[in-house]
């Protein structure tokens, strides 16, 4: 089989089998390809069954010498990982060579976060509202407060029903990672922004589909625009170069732990496998910690 033939039918088998997102299969899909492309450059290579880990350990110096990050490695690593699993499985080869694979040391890195304080001064007054269509605006609102006041992913709350939302137990049903499915309690601020927006939504002239967030035309809503809200929205509170979804999920985390919630159950609210990726939000915790004692007790000698 060619190299694109065993690509695509293993980007299906995650899609399809392993219900994996669309984002990790398109991530996953242009590693594979930049690999390949490599290896058929670099060495003339045509069949899956002949690459060696020395091969890999080529392609692996080569991004690192293009000043690749470690992270965006160890991303492609995983990817061919999973595949030479998969084709091992198959009978497809008869070897796997990344078990020769050491996988580059990650940077140690604090999630990066909006101050609570700059959070408040947003959610709480007119920020947010910047468009001409009240809808957009109802929209717009409610996706910034659910972000903060959950912590889910941008692409959950993408995928979200309206049937997922469940005013009497006041919780939302979410669908994460690996198809696992979390419930998340939701604030009082919350329900009403949510209420409104639903009013508005529900008096849009066509609607396509049963998602909960749509676009002006009645069509599913989709990731890029969700950044570009999020982006626009943060930059009146924030100069931080990041202004991702992915930070309001971070900022959740840590305003959770700061105020003393457990960190299992910060964990369960943000569907994390293991408690170990969600232990990064205790550092910046700490952080704090150690800077509020370094200001406020008057024999503190602490480096802050």
């Amino acid at each position: 089989m060619t190299f694109n033939i065993i690509t695509d039918l293993f980007i299906n088998h995650l899609r399809v089998e392993k219900k994996y997102s669309e984002h990790t299969c398109i991530s996953y899909r242009n590693d594979l390809n930049q690999f390949f492309e490599y290896c058929t450059l670099d060495y003339e290579m045509s069949e899956v069954g002949l690459i060696k880990h020395l091969h890999i350990r080529s392609w692996i110096v080569s991004l690192m010498t293009n000043n690749i990050s470690p992270e965006s490695v160890n991303r492609k690593i995983s990817a061919l990982r999973t595949l030479y699993k998969w084709l091992l499985k198959k009978g497809t080869v008869s070897n796997n060579p990344m078990l020769k694979i050491m996988a580059p040391k990650k940077s140690k890195r604090l999630p990066v976060i909006i101050q609570d304080v700059n959070m408040d001064r947003l959610l709480e007054s007119d920020l947010i509202s910047s468009s001409q269509d009240p809808y957009t605006d109802a929209r717009d609102t409610f996706i910034i407060d659910l972000l903060y006041s959950t912590g889910i992913r941008r692409a959950e709350l993408v995928a979200l029903k309206v049937a997922d939302i469940n005013l009497s137990r006041t919780e939302i049903r979410v669908l994460g990672k690996g198809n696992k499915v979390r419930s998340i309690p939701m604030t009082k601020h919350l329900i009403e922004a949510y209420q409104k927006y639903l009013t508005f939504r529900n008096n849009l002239d066509h609607i396509e589909s049963d998602v909960l967030f749509l676009t002006e035309k009645g069509k599913k809503i989709y990731p890029r625009l969700v950044h570009t809200i999020v982006h626009r929205k943060l930059s009146s509170v924030t100069s931080l170069d990041k202004k991702s979804p992915h930070i309001l999920r971070h900022s959740f985390a840590t305003h959770m732990l700061d105020r003393g919630a457990d960190l299992n159950a910060i964990k369960e609210l943000l569907g994390h496998a293991s408690l170990a990726a969600t232990q990064v939000y205790t550092h910046n915790s700490i952080s704090k910690l150690k800077e509020a004692y370094g200001k406020a007790h008057p024999r503190s000698s602490i480096d802050t």
